[in-house]
């Protein structure tokens, strides 16, 4: 029998202001990488008044894109050649932490240094980034997303301070959220998961489904707010240890040629990857449409048979999708049909040829994928 491992990754810090753990560091340099907004909103003075309490020299680069660029991710890496930390702090959305983690890879190997402390403060609950070996970057001029998959990306310490929450837009809310569910549940049905990866991928779904309407509801609910804090985190241990599968290898090629949100795009996708890596289309009932439904089943979903218990489960994301008025179509994406139409044949190519395809736990051909996208 083939040897299987599992990693939890970064050690966490949770709860309101935890922030303030940052003063008792012994650090000499930090440098935080963040989006505009956190700059412009003064959210980052939160992070520079503890480094401050710390004695640390700062510096903050706040030019990180939805999307992290290759152009951006290297004026970072010039920067952060000259500063020299000792500590760098990603603070935002998966954007910020994929780019932090892509300029500390290149740093660290194109100037043989040992790397920074790294940590990790997410703004939003979705990517998971904050606890995982993954970062997507985009390049534009090729209109391409690709993967990157490393170990020594991990960061050392993840905060999950839902202070950066609680003004996070209802569709931010929405779309970070749905993202979380698609991690748990294809973290759920991959190739690589385990006894492990399942319990976190079982809990992360479960929470998600508890309070994620909440949340998107009345953003200022800090206990829902902090629950989903905790899911998004926890999905990433699922999948950082389990794999993904098609929803995000679709998802990235729509992504990198329409440049629509990533959960936003995940959302529309995950019922019609559910309904073929289930074989609903088929008579008999499979492994894969087991797994789905006693995920089901773990969110209080039932059905006489596996294949029914799926279908419950493919409705219950739609509704609550639609509940938080999410857009389910190409169209309602704001996607031109035809352009769409004429990309398929490139996406398709490339979500073929992306990382997370080979955890899915269907196999699937460039057919399969094609006919998942003209479903949309």
């Amino acid at each position: 029998m083939k040897t299987k491992e599992f990693s939890v990754g970064p050690k966490f810090v949770m709860g309101h202001h935890s922030t303030e753990e940052l003063s008792k560091l012994s650090v000499k340099k930090a440098y935080i990488i963040c989006d505009p907004y956190m700059d412009q909103s003064h959210m980052v003075d939160a992070v520079l008044q503890e480094l401050k309490k710390a004695g640390a020299e700062t510096k903050v680069f706040s030019k990180v894109v939805p999307n992290p660029t290759i152009e951006v991710i290297a004026e970072s890496i010039s920067e952060i050649k000259d500063f020299k930390p000792d500590l760098v702090i990603a603070l935002g959305g998966g954007s910020a932490i994929d780019s932090t983690k892509a300029v500390l890879k290149v740093y660290t190997e194109s100037e043989k240094v040992a790397k920074p402390q790294m940590i990790a403060i997410p703004t939003t609950s979705g990517s998971g980034s904050e606890n995982t070996a993954f970062a997507v970057i985009s390049d534009p001029s090729k209109n391409e997303k690709f993967v990157i998959i490393d170990e020594s990306m991990v960061p050392d310490l993840a905060i999950l301070d839902t202070y950066f929450t609680m003004t996070v837009p209802p569709a931010v809310t929405a779309d970070a959220g749905m993202d979380v569910l698609t991690h748990g549940l294809e973290a759920y049905v991959a190739n690589g998961a385990t006894d492990f990866s399942d319990a976190c991928a079982e809990k992360s779904i479960s929470l998600v489904y508890q309070f994620l309407f909440e949340a998107y509801k009345n953003g200022e609910n800090q206990f829902a707010r902090g629950k989903m804090h905790n899911a998004s985190a926890i999905a990433g241990i699922a999948f950082n240890n389990a794999g993904l599968g098609i929803c995000h290898s679709l998802s990235h090629a729509i992504g990198a040629f329409f440049h629509s949100p990533h959960g936003r795009i995940n959302t529309m996708l995950l019922p019609h990857v559910i309904a073929f890596n289930a074989s609903l289309e088929e008579k008999e009932e499979t492994a894969v449409a087991k797994r789905y439904a006693q995920a089901a089943r773990v969110l209080g979903l039932y059905g006489s048979t596996p294949k029914q218990g799926v279908r419950a489960l493919i409705y219950a994301i739609t509704r609550l999708a639609k509940q938080m008025n999410m857009p389910m179509t190409i169209e309602g994406l704001g996607i031109d049909r035809h352009e769409f139409e004429k990309m398929i044949p490139e996406m398709t190519k490339r979500a073929f040829a992306d990382a997370c395809t080979a955890g899915n736990p269907r196999a699937v051909t460039i057919e399969d994928l094609e006919a998942i996208y003209r479903a949309l």
